[in-house]
């Protein structure tokens, strides 16, 4: 199965709907996030798109009530307290916004850990673990507005950016 993944999307509506819209044509089904959607508006290219989201409240989520409501807008939209652990296509998933939040224990318990804040990309495997950062969504702090594709059943990931680059962490 093949998830898209986001975090630090910070209200860059334009990314949002870029990276939605990529994520549609490669066959996504569902989209994981790792906080800091920041605005409730931040959400509607993905529920425009009818792809279901799971993802965890970050730093700069404010205002998690309006959050709240317009996820009960879209078809399986979730947003949870982090960090959370999903089941996904027969995988654990670990969504957590800062990865210095959980210790070594949770960490290892899940086939998958993503997690954002640093803005900067990460593939890194330890143990049976794939730790992962899309990077910035947003683009605000290095310039390129980055995601990630991630097929469960093998882990291998695909890091995008808004100008079309495919790149490896």
């Amino acid at each position: 199965m093949l998830v898209g993944v986001l975090a630090d999307t910070h209200d860059r509506l334009p990314a949002i709907a870029e990276f939605t819209k990529r994520f549609r044509e490669a066959g996504v089904g569902l989209v994981l996030h790792a906080g800091d959607f920041c605005a409730s508006w931040s959400l509607r290219p993905i529920i425009e798109a009818n792809l279901a989201l799971a993802g965890v409240y970050g730093r700069n989520d404010g205002d998690r009530e309006g959050l709240r409501a317009e996820a009960a807008k879209g078809m399986g939209t979730e947003i949870y307290e982090g960090p959370h652990s999903v089941e996904v296509n027969g995988a654990r998933i670990l969504l957590v916004h800062d990865i210095g939040d959980v210790n070594d224990r949770s960490v290892s318990g899940h086939a998958v850990v993503i997690h954002g804040y640093t803005h900067k990309c990460r593939r890194e495997v330890t143990g049976d673990t794939l730790l992962l950062n899309p990077g910035e969504a947003c683009g605000w702090l290095y310039g390129t507005p980055g995601a990630a594709l991630l097929d469960l059943d093998t882990k291998d990931v695909t890091f995008i950016t808004l100008e079309g680059d495919q790149w490896r962490c």
